[in-house]
């Protein structure tokens, strides 16, 4: 048995985590901090809780975040950077669910957030904390660097084809969609119920943060340079995420043998559904699950591989992926705490 803490337990992906780890058999949740919650019990903020977590919210300074083995930062960014290194230092394994150390340049990351990183020295060390194709590292992990959500739509459904150099990696194209809570648990204007919904909307066309880190990541598999041409857009759903993949072949090759490329690279994935071919996942087919599934289409059987990949934009999107990480950091089964399987209807 473990001991959990998490700092910044009132957002989505906070209680997504306590839902997760409030059943896994071998956590025990022992700190859960909120500075302007201090003292409020769990339950009262989060009522699907009662019974399953007695914990109360403590400020930050009130949490022996010390005694922990691992502590989650499901925090906004530069939370992480600025405790991780006193936590390391006293042997507590740190998983952030932020981007303070998904990029590995501190140019880049200070370009894309707008803020000074202040443990720089912590870059090189962070684990890309996606267990499909980075387990081996993150079992060795004392710091993981939790993927984005749209990321891990995109590595997963791109990797397969990288690797095996059939692709042109320079014209990628990834056109995906997200539930609103991916935004946050937050006041925001864009995000109200009357602004969201009956409405559909493309944002970050220009540029968006997560295309570093993820051209970045999937340079990792190709000798080529990678171009990737992402375009994020808000759907008027509460959960839930769609990447429709776009990738030019290179090289001759059947429908058939692109299927065993994708088997044969998840065939040891447990959360990774691969559906068979000219397959149409859906969202909802993933709702509450750590499962992430994708199809493969060939168009007119042309020389365009189009991948649709969907998931829970919460679970294998942020707080499941990283409760994945943390039982391969302690030595646990992969799936322990994550067989859930998807609401439906």
């Amino acid at each position: 048995m473990i001991k959990v803490g998490i700092v910044g337990g009132t957002g989505y992906t906070g209680v997504e985590l306590l839902r997760l780890l409030a059943s896994h058999p071998e956590a025990e949740l022992t700190a859960i901090t909120s500075r302007k919650e201090d003292g409020l019990p769990v339950s009262d903020m989060f009522p699907s809780l009662r019974g399953s977590v007695d914990l109360a919210f403590s400020a930050p300074d009130k949490a022996d975040l010390n005694s922990c083995d691992v502590v989650f930062f499901a925090t906004p960014h530069g939370v992480a950077m600025a405790q991780a290194p006193a936590l390391l230092a006293n042997g507590v394994k740190v998983i952030d669910l932020a981007a303070d150390f998904r990029l590995k340049d501190q140019a880049t990351f200070e370009k894309w957030y707008k803020i000074p990183h202040t443990a720089p020295e912590l870059l090189d060390e962070a684990v890309y904390g996606l267990p499909e194709l980075n387990r081996d590292a993150i079992t060795k992990a004392r710091l993981i660097a939790n993927p984005g959500c749209y990321p891990t739509t995109m590595q997963l459904g791109f990797y397969p084809l990288l690797k095996a150099g059939i692709i042109d990696a320079g014209s990628l194209i990834a056109d995906a969609k997200s539930g609103v809570s991916g935004a946050g648990r937050k006041a925001e204007i864009a995000t109200l119920f009357s602004e969201s919904s009956d409405n559909f909307k493309a944002y970050g066309v220009s540029g968006h943060r997560h295309t570093p880190e993820t051209s970045a990541q999937l340079a990792r598999y190709t000798d080529q340079k990678v171009g990737l041409l992402f375009t994020p857009h808000l759907v008027p759903m509460i959960r839930g995420m769609h990447a429709t993949l776009y990738a030019r072949l290179t090289k001759d090759i059947d429908d058939a043998a692109l299927q065993a490329l994708f088997e044969d690279a998840y065939k040891e994935a447990p959360f990774v559904d691969v559906m068979p071919f000219g397959s149409h996942p859906e969202t909802r087919s993933t709702r509450g699950s750590n499962m992430l599934r994708l199809a493969l289409h060939r168009p007119d059987g042309g020389n365009t591989v189009v991948v649709l990949v969907v998931q829970d934009n919460l679970v294998k999107g942020a707080s499941g992926q990283a409760v994945q990480c943390m039982n391969l950091m302690f030595g646990f089964p992969e799936t322990m705490g994550l067989q859930h399987i998807a609401l439906l209807p």
